[in-house]
Parts: structure tokens; C-alpha cells; sequence
């Protein structure tokens, strides 16, 4: 289909070029009054907002829950001159600076407050990982720890001083004191004061992770002065046990990602920034971190930054600015109309064609096609139609002649049984035991008929259902060639039954042995003395397919695609004697379909026919087969 000529191309099309309009006039008359205005609000407010986040983002960092955060929603409140509401996902209140009276809360949120995904827009500095570095959870130092660590950062910086540098004592978020250097009194002092990178902190492709206090490497190695500035311990046994933690957590992952893990060593790390792998492979580590700190922060929570009272004042616009958009907005509004009417139009007239039709259809006109020249989705829509109606016209037709078959085969028996039985009831005849046993073949003949009807009346109605359960391919086979064979060796033919293997397949061993019993009792019908029949069976990836060859006449090329159809036999001249009831094929396709798998023929006239019946084989074979495994 021509693009040009889709329906929604042009209802795009058109769509566009009014939205373009509209937005483009209305948007060049709203910014000549108010873009200034619009602007100043706008950073004022983003300002504000960035404030607000970052206070209640570094409360959910340091908190579980959101318990106590009414008091400093009330204070940011007081200071910002804003109405600040806190919800869960689910919009229940969590703190609110507002009163009940207040206007609803909108649709979207001002923002998420997530201390483990950070809002890059209104927390520029975030880090990649979107944690808040506030997040410390587990890595939150005893104040043992801290003193200790303060006690020995003091020492250093002491000990800097007197060798001629400076620094200042910074306090990481989990309580950890370190030292910044701020001027270097002897070069070298540095190299030998702070390790230069965190012993196993990471895999060695790797780039190193670098302390606060380190400085680029230089070609000549000072010695001895800064050798008695030794930095804080390294680690606690705080953050040993919260790095243990973390670093089981990114190797499960990175076990599941199939790449190597960190090793033990990496749990050495004094912040879990320095816990670094490849850059492919960091999303392990940031997943980890986040899980690690789940019950430690506060859960992800809908900020609402409103005016108080929901004023929503909008900004001021002059009577002529509103009268120009008055005015435009008329115009589109008729321009709009226009299109649409046009374009109405247009598609109604097809629409029509295809519902009279319809009608017609419906009155019991087979026949009704639709004619109209309209492409695109329409023109489908059409075809679609045409198609169906020839689908019912055909299955009408198919319905006559299959009544006018049934008629067909239920007569012939039906007049055998009467003509005999009445002449035995006019002494014409005696019901001796031959008669007997030919009224009976006649009964039983009609029985099968009315059987095969039944089961696609089954078939047709959805009702057809198949209790699978494993079955043993090798066995099926042998009783389904052992049920025919006496007839075989009547018919002076050779039935043979082999198995490649032991395929495992689950089936309903019933309705598989009545669908190959026609396929072999249609074989043996049709190969003559001297001939061969072959039921066999092997697997192919994950198929079983169950083959049933034969030596026989074979079928012409034209007639192979109605060797399924109901009623149709090979040889029109041959009766029910000779060629079945003519539902063996289409009865053995059902049993096959409801199974999920399918049916193919090929046949050669002369040569003789194959029937290849391809079934799903169950998990535990495709397993053994993806491993090199033989069944």
C-alpha cells in the first residue's frame, strides 16, 4: 500500500498542518507578552524546587521512613512561601504544608523523591549511578569508628603542617574523616602520605579510583618527609562488613551476566564508589548498591510543590494580546472544519459501498461484492470484505455438496438393508447366516459413517479434545501396524513399522492411533499385491515425525491439495467399498491439528505416497538434543 495513499497519512497529514497553525500563531502572539514574565517565573521556581528536593532528598537518604518528615516539610514550607505535599505512588499522604481546603493536587507529581535515582534536572551534580551520596545505609560509622578516624585524620594534618603543607579535615557522608590537601609543602609528601589507589578496589582493567588527597603521578618519587603523615585506617569494620555485603551482591550478578567476578580483595574498599568493574559490567554494581541500601533509605515518594492555596495565578495578558488569539483561534477552528468536512467527504462514499454490500449479504446475496477505486486502509477494508463474502459463498457451496454427499453415502447402505429385508419379508429371500453377515457389513458400514460425521462435527465445533500423555513411539507404532497386518497379508503387502531411536513425545495415544490407522488403511487401500507400506518415525530438531510411505498409485499433482477435503477420493468411480467414506483425511488432519502439529503429503503417480505428520516434541528432548545427547 502507497504510503500517500494511507488513511492515517493523510489524517496526519492534515492533523499537522492545522496543529502547525495553531501552535505557530499562538505560540508568536503568547511570546511577544508574556515570555519574559514566563521566563523569571520559571527560574525562580526551578530554583525553589532544586531546594525543596535536594532538603527531602537528603531526609530519605538518612531515614528508613517518612515518619518524621512533617516537621521539615513545614519548615521548607515557612522559608519557600510554597505548599510542599509528600505521597506515595499511590497518592496517600505522607506530610502536607497545606490545609484541607487547599485546591486537589495535580495529575503529575513536581517530582520523585528517590535517594537511589536521583533527578539528574533538578540535582545536576548527581552522580552516574543516580544514588545520593547521602545514602550510606550500612557504611554508617560507629561513633567509635568516627572518633578514631577523626583522632588520626587531626594527627595528619598536624603532621603535614610540620613539614611544610596544609590540609583540612573533610567528613564523608557516612561519617569518615579524611584529609584534602590543600598545599604541598615538598613534592612527594603526598605520594607517601595517602596510598595512591584503594588496595583492590577493583579489577585490574579497571581505571583506579582516586582519593580526595591524591595527586597525578610524577617522574621523580620524593621520599621520607610525608612517610610520617600516615593517612586514616583504611578501613573499619564497619565498612569491611557493609563492603562484604555489596560485593556478594555485584558478584551474583556478575555470575548471572557471565563475566568475572570481583575478587575477595575488592571488599577492602573504604566507600563503595571504589568498588569499580568494567564500564560494560558497572550496572552490576550500582543494582547491588541500590539493593543494598533498600531498607536503609526512605521508599521513592511523589512531591507536589504547589502556591499555597492553589493560587495558580496565570500571567497577565493585555485585551489585545487575547483578542489576537481570540481571533486565531477562530480561524483554525474554520479551517479545521473545512479539512474535516472535506476529508469526510471522501471516506463516506467508500464506507457506503461496503455497507450496502454488507446488507445485501446479510439478505442472503452471496454474491455481494463491493466496487470502489478507494486505496489505503479503505481499499483494504474492501479487499478484506470481497475476500470474505467469496470465503462464505464458497463455504455455502461446500455445505450443499457435503449434504448432497452425506445423502450420497447414508443412501447406498440404507437401500441394500431394505431391499434384502424386504424381500425376506416377502419370501423372496431367506435370512439365513450369509444374509445375515451382509446386513451386518452394511450396518457396520453405516456406523463408521455416522462415527466420522460425529467426530468432525466435533471437530468443527471446537469440541475435538486430546488427553495428552508420554507415549512410546516404538509400541504405537507396532499396534497400529499389528491391527492391519492380517489385512496386509490378505492384500498380499508388505507392513513394516520402525522407530529411530525412542523419541520422547506426549500425545493421546487414541486419538494418534485412530489418525495413523487411516493414514494405513488408506495406504493398504491403495497399493496394490506385491506393494509396500512403511510406518516410521524419527526426530528432527524439535519435531517427532511420524511418516506412513507407500508403494502405490499415487496421486495426481492437481488432486493433491484436496486430499484433505471431506468426501473426496482419488478415484471418483470408486464407492464406499473401494474408497472409504472419503472423511479418513480430513478426520486424520483435525486429530493432527488439535495436537499442534501438522500434515503434509507428497506423493508421485506411479511411484507411490507419503504422509509426514509433524509433531512438537516434548522439553526433555529438545534438552538432551541441545546437549549432544542421544535419545
Amino acid at each position: 500500500m502507497s504510503r500517500r495513499h494511507s488513511l492515517l497519512a493523510r489524517l496526519l497529514t492534515m492533523s499537522v498542518v492545522v496543529a502547525g497553525c495553531s501552535i505557530g500563531a499562538t505560540a508568536w502572539l503568547a511570546a511577544q507578552s508574556t515570555s519574559g514574565a514566563i521566563n523569571q517565573e520559571i527560574g525562580e521556581s526551578l530554583a525553589t524546587d532544586a531546594k525543596i528536593y535536594d532538603a527531602l532528598l537528603g531526609y530519605a537518604a538518612a531515614h528508613p521512613q517518612w515518619t518524621g518528615v512533617q516537621d521539615v516539610v513545614a519548615d521548607l514550607s515557612e522559608r519557600t512561601g510554597r505548599r510542599i505535599t509528600l505521597t506515595t505512588a499511590a497518592r496517600a499522604p505522607l506530610a502536607d504544608s497545606g490545609d484541607p481546603h487547599d485546591t486537589p493536587l495535580p495529575q503529575t507529581p513536581s517530582a520523585v523523591v528517590d535517594p537511589l535515582s536521583v533527578d539528574p534536572v533538578l540535582k545536576p551534580g548527581a552522580s552516574d549511578s543516580g544514588i545520593d551520596p547521602r545514602a550510606v545505609g550500612p557504611y554508617q560509622l560507629t561513633a567509635a569508628e568516627r572518633g578514631e578516624l577523626a583522632d588520626a585524620a587531626q594527627r595528619q594534618v598536624s603532621c603535614l603542617q610540620r613539614i611544610g603543607a596544609d590540609g583540612r579535615i573533610v567528613e564523608l557522608p557516612n561519617g569518615r574523616s579524611t584529609v584534602e590537601i590543600t598545599s604541598d609543602g615538598q613534592q612527594g609528601v603526598l605520594k607517601s602520605a595517602v596510598p595512591e589507589q584503594e588496595p583492590n578496589a577493583e579489577p585490574a582493567e579497571a581505571a583506579p579510583e582516586k582519593r580526595p588527597n591524591a595527586v597525578p603521578e610524577t617522574s621523580s618519587r620524593a621520599a621520607a618527609p610525608g612517610d610520617l603523615c600516615a593517612p586514616p585506617p583504611l578501613i573499619t569494620e564497619t565498612e569491611r562488613r557493609a563492603n562484604t555485603e555489596l560485593l556478594t551482591l555485584v558478584n551474583a550478578c556478575l555470575a548471572r551476566q557471565g563475566v568475572v567476578q570481583l575478587p575477595t580483595e575488592a571488599a577492602e574498599a573504604t566507600w563503595p564508589n571504589g568498588l569499580r568493574t568494567a564500564p560494560e559490567n558497572q550496572h552490576c554494581v550500582d543494582a547491588g548498591r541500590r539493593e543494598q541500601l533498600g531498607g536503609y533509605v526512605s521508599p521513592a515518594a511523589q512531591l507536589f510543590i504547589t502556591k499555597p492555596g492553589g493560587d495558580q495565578t496565570a500571567t497577565d495578558l493585555s485585551t489585545v494580546g487575547i483578542s489576537r488569539i481570540a481571533w486565531t483561534a477562530l480561524a483554525v477552528l474554520v479551517v479545521t472544519v473545512g479539512l474535516t468536512a472535506m476529508a469526510a467527504s471522501r471516506l463516506v462514499r467508500p464506507i457506503d459501498a461496503i455497507t450496502a454490500a454488507a446488507r445485501r449479504m446479510g439478505s442472503g446475496d452471496r454474491s455481494a461484492r463491493v466496487r470502489t477505486s478507494a486505496r489505503g486502509e479503505i481499499g483494504e477494508l474492501a479487499a478484506t470484505f470481497n475476500a470474505m463474502s467469496e470465503q462464505i459463498e464458497r463455504t455455502e457451496q461446500q455445505r450443499k455438496t457435503m449434504v448432497s454427499d452425506i445423502a450420497h453415502e447414508l443412501r447406498t447402505p440404507l437401500v441394500n438393508v431394505r431391499g434384502w429385508l424386504e424381500a425376506t419379508q416377502d419370501g423372496v429371500a431367506t435370512l439365513d447366516e450369509p444374509l445375515v453377515a451382509s446386513l451386518l457389513e452394511e450396518t457396520l458400514l453405516l456406523q463408521h459413517l455416522v462415527d466420522d460425521l460425529q467426530d468432525l462435527a466435533l471437530a468443527d465445533a471446537g469440541n475435538l479434545h486430546v488427553h495428552p500423555e508420554p507415549v512410546h513411539l516404538g509400541a504405537l507404532l507396532e499396534q497400529v501396524a499389528a491391527a492391519h497386518r492380517s489385512r496386509a497379508e490378505a492384500d498380499g503387502v508388505e507392513l513394516t513399522a520402525n522407530v529411530d531411536g525412542d523419541p520422547d513425545l506426549s500425545a493421546d495415544p487414541t486419538r494418534l492411533r485412530q489418525a495413523l490407522g487411516n493414514l494405513v488403511s488408506n495406504a493398504l487401500r491403495h497399493t496394490p499385491a506385491g506393494g509396500r507400506v512403511e510406518v516410521r518415525a524419527r526426530r528432527v530438531a524439535d519435531e517427532v515425525l511420524i511418516e506412513v510411505g507407500d508403494t502405490g498409485i499415487g496421486i495426481d499433482a492437481e488432486a493433491l491439495p484436496h486430499v484433505f477435503d471431506r468426501f473426496w477420493r482419488a478415484e471418483k468411480s470408486r464407492g464406499r467399498r473401494g474408497g472409504g467414506s472419503g472423511l479418513g483425511l480430513a478426520i486424520t488432519h483435525h486429530l493432527v491439528d488439535v495436537h499442534g502439529g501438522r500434515i503434509e503429503v507428497r506423493s508421485t503417480v506411479g511411484v507411490g505416497t507419503t504422509f509426514t505428520i509433524h509433531l512438537p516434541a516434548t522439553q526433555s528432548t529438545v534438552d538432551r538434543s541441545d546437549r549432544g545427547i542421544n535419545p
